[in-house]
């Protein structure tokens, strides 16, 4: 059995559970340092696997030491380990990386280890962060100033620095747009992603490198199944005994995502004349709006990974061939 070692990452230090050679638990702490955590992994077993829980930022330089050493990581959300080993009692980083451990053990089948990113697709991500996040300043900023017209009296000073903050705002956002398209150019697997990605009438820029981010450039989530339970557009079963409701979606989704696929259906429809008709087929079956839109947020990602694995951009004027016809040629 390979040995397992349970983490539990924390922006200053993170503990670390494992079972030695005779069987014997024992906890250590590292700093959450380059040198530190060097000289951890020196320590490590060549063939042992790394199970830690995902907490964002704080795993990035494990991960990266990590893999240049060969070794096999993985990150768990909180969540499946919360949920996966019953009842436990107590709260502690000592006790929580004895759980991350044992789920590493209970579940070393499903386990997905990381690989390095290339270099592109991490300052994507990082100017697409920070571009998100200047783009909610700005929205908050305009509903303010929206909200500052119904009042009876308007401060002069604090209208000129709204207007300042805004125009400046738009200027950075524009920088880092502009970077963003120069990084993915810059790439040429990232490049090919992204041109085929827009050329799917109703996907334009911001969902491309949304879905170019959020997949890993479609290496970490690889199937269009996974990637709709990922954006919460793949209905589950709902029923229990003779209770059968309606299939619904899962509230554990990434909202981001799941908004700009929103407003891609809502394109598609407007501007591609396949999704126009099944829009209306549906409608016209008494079928909710946004089920529908839901359906045609599922097909996009279908038609995104059927042209990632072929490498081709979308073709309007593509028809596709009844399959009943392939099987009466086979017969």
């Amino acid at each position: 059995m390979e040995q397992i070692y349970g983490i539990d990452l924390s922006q200053e230090k993170f503990d670390v559970n494992f079972r030695k050679p005779d069987g014997t638990l024992k906890s250590v702490i590292v700093k959450n340092t380059v040198s530190q955590i060097d000289k951890f992994l020196g320590t490590v077993e060549p063939d042992a696997i790394l199970c830690a829980e995902h907490t964002g930022v704080y795993g990035e330089m494990l991960v990266y030491l990590a893999n240049i050493r060969n070794y096999k990581i993985a990150l768990v959300p909180g969540y499946h380990i919360k949920h996966s080993l019953g009842l436990k009692r107590g709260k502690s980083d000592k006790l929580d990386a004895m759980k991350i451990r044992e789920y590493g053990e209970k579940f070393t089948d499903k386990l997905r280890f990381l690989n390095l990113e290339s270099e592109e697709l991490k300052e994507l991500r990082e100017i697409y962060s920070i571009r998100a996040l200047l783009v909610q300043q700005r929205k908050m900023l305009l509903t303010k100033q929206q909200g500052r017209l119904h009042l009876s009296s308007n401060s002069i000073l604090v209208g000129q620095v709204t207007r300042e903050v805004l125009l400046k705002l738009d200027e950075q956002i524009k920088i880092l747009e502009k970077q963003i398209f120069q990084v993915i150019r810059s790439n040429k697997a990232l490049w090919e992603s992204y041109d085929i990605v827009t050329s799917i009438v109703g996907i334009g820029k911001v969902t491309a490198c949304e879905l170019i981010i959020k997949t890993g450039n479609f290496k970490r989530i690889t199937t269009a199944r996974t990637a709709a339970s990922y954006a919460g557009v793949c209905p589950f079963p709902n029923s229990s005994g003779k209770m059968v409701k309606k299939s619904k979606v899962s509230p554990l989704a990434d909202k981001s995502l799941k908004s700009l696929l929103f407003m891609c259906a809502c394109s598609a429809v407007k501007n591609n004349k396949e999704y126009y008709l099944y829009f209306s087929k549906k409608s016209l079956d008494k079928k909710q709006y946004y089920l529908i839109m839901n359906n045609i947020a599922n097909k996009l990602l279908r038609t995104v990974y059927a042209l990632i694995e072929s490498g081709k951009r979308f073709d309007p004027f593509h028809i596709c061939l009844d399959p009943r016809e392939n099987i009466k040629k086979v017969a």
